[in-house]
């Protein structure tokens, strides 16, 4: 399943054993049913993984905005230093969960 960028995920409801872990999921059937294996996470743990996804997201777009300012930025005559002052206190507040905008 793919999702679009903010979509939740679909949920199935399912029974799983509490002795040997057997998840089944109540079904009409057509007849021709195989099992197969198939990988799952609980829930939670997804919207953990998603929640920390959107995170390292908006930091790396902070991070992506300095150095695109640092890659753009051609300082005045003399202002080198001052330039770099700048660049660098916004990379601070990129690194430290802000904007990278000071």
């Amino acid at each position: 399943m793919v999702l679009k960028s903010g979509a939740a995920p679909e949920r199935v409801t399912v029974w799983q054993c509490l002795g040997c872990g057997r998840i089944e999921g109540p079904q009409n059937c057509i007849g021709i049913c195989e099992d197969r294996k198939v990988e799952l996470v609980y829930a939670d743990a997804h919207e953990e993984a998603l929640a920390r996804l959107d995170c390292l997201r908006r930091e790396a777009e902070a991070l992506k905005a300095v150095v695109e300012r640092l890659a753009h930025t051609t300082p005045r005559a003399g202002e080198w230093e001052r330039s770099y002052r700048v660049l660098q206190a916004q990379a601070r507040a990129a690194l430290a969960g802000g904007t990278g905008e000071v």
